[in-house]
């Protein structure tokens, strides 16, 4: 090994402990918000795209996790801040942790990169820009991905919370 690979090799166990290090104050703080909103969950803690995911599973009922997810994801989207923000005050460093709960995130991923790539298609055939609907950076994140599988590529427009995907022709 070259002295500028053992650097970079060196510089993503840094990143992956940094990562970990992440993940492990997320599950902390996400275990007191259980214990004291009383619901059960276990939590599952991975590194996924230079990130740290946490992910929060209960039951096979998934009763009282609904309650963490809320309408549309809203409250999930407000504890994923509210977690970064407990991250950022034990390590210094702005977190850019993903949250999910009760498989809300994984699910809706699913639907979104379905959604874009039906949206590429649709260019593709009508050779004219698509708009779609406002979304969450989370939710255009998704799209955009999707759109550039497809061999298109897509940009956001509009201010937040109406900021929104638009799928252009090649």
């Amino acid at each position: 090994m070259t002295e500028g690979t053992t650097t970079a090799a060196a510089e993503g166990g840094d990143t992956l402990t940094r990562l970990e290090q992440e993940g492990e104050i997320a599950a902390d703080y996400l275990e007191g918000l259980l214990d004291i909103a009383d619901l059960d969950g276990d939590i599952d803690m991975d590194v996924e795209a230079d990130r740290a995911a946490v992910s929060i599973v209960g039951d096979s009922s998934g009763r009282g996790l609904e309650k963490l997810v809320g309408r549309d994801g809203e409250v999930l989207e407000a504890l994923q801040e509210l977690t970064r923000l407990a991250v950022h005050r034990e390590t210094g460093d702005r977190s850019r942790l993903m949250l999910d709960i009760g498989g809300f995130r994984a699910k809706k991923r699913e639907e979104l990169a379905a959604l874009g790539a039906q949206a590429a298609a649709d260019v593709k055939a009508s050779g004219e820009p698509l708009k779609l609907a406002p979304m969450t950076p989370f939710e255009r994140k998704v799209v955009h991905d999707a759109v550039a599988a497809a061999g298109l590529r897509s940009e956001s427009e509009g201010e937040e919370p109406q900021r929104f995907v638009v799928v252009l022709p090649a």
